[in-house]
């Protein structure tokens, strides 16, 4: 038997979901909680194998719970089950350890589907979730490496407007022709989200601040 505590400030979403998943043999609803605090105080004293939990609660949400229970029951697999697709709430269930997050519009077979894939050892990530937490990383990444999209030739050209130099200039430096490096440089730009080129040297001068190697 898959073993599942259910955590949702609406009483008719819990007795809905729990209807649900108690009409399936193998699942059983072991308990409920409609707040933050009685979640995290029932949760370990009753040991289920997935916590099924709303994102937003009256008292805090479904993400620091997760992040709680789960400091104490690292097996427990944590499925948040929210109303809303919030990119913020993804990434930070994902980073607080949780192995799903769905959508409540789910078709309730699906529902399912996830409860017995998370208590699998699985991830449940639906594909417009995952890509929303693709790209958050990918956010990421960028604020640690701001130059993480350009390629070396056009990380050389940013370095050689940091210096001053004009795109005929550079063209010389490079032995591109100068509507080569216009391109070049119209394209990182783009990619540095960026409309003049005055930033762009405001960028590498900071950069060379920050990180003087």
């Amino acid at each position: 038997m898959i073993r599942v505590f259910l955590v949702d400030d609406h009483e008719v979403v819990r007795r809905g979901v729990a209807a649900l998943l108690e009409s399936e043999g193998d699942i059983e609803v072991i308990g409920e909680a409609g707040t933050a605090e009685s979640a995290i105080a029932r949760i370990p004293a009753l040991q289920p194998d997935v916590a099924v939990l709303d994102v937003r609660l009256p008292d805090g949400n479904g993400v620091d719970v997760c992040r709680e229970v789960r400091s104490k029951m690292p097996g427990l697999a944590c499925l948040m089950l929210t109303s809303f697709a919030d990119d913020e709430a993804l990434f930070n269930a994902v980073m607080a350890g949780a192995s799903g997050y769905v959508l409540k519009q789910i078709h309730g077979s699906d529902l399912v589907g996830a409860v017995r894939t998370v208590a699998g050892g699985e991830s449940m990530l639906d594909p417009q979730t995952t890509s929303a937490m693709l790209a958050r990383l990918r956010e990421q990444a960028v604020k640690k490496d701001p130059l993480a999209a350009l390629s070396d030739q056009e990380r050389h050209i940013l370095e050689l407007i940091g210096e001053g130099l004009t795109n005929r200039q550079i063209g010389e430096r490079m032995y591109l022709a100068e509507k080569t490096v216009k391109n070049y440089v119209s394209n990182l730009l783009s990619k540095l989200n960026m409309q003049r080129r005055t930033q762009a040297a405001a960028l590498v001068t900071r950069l060379k601040t920050n990180h003087p190697e």
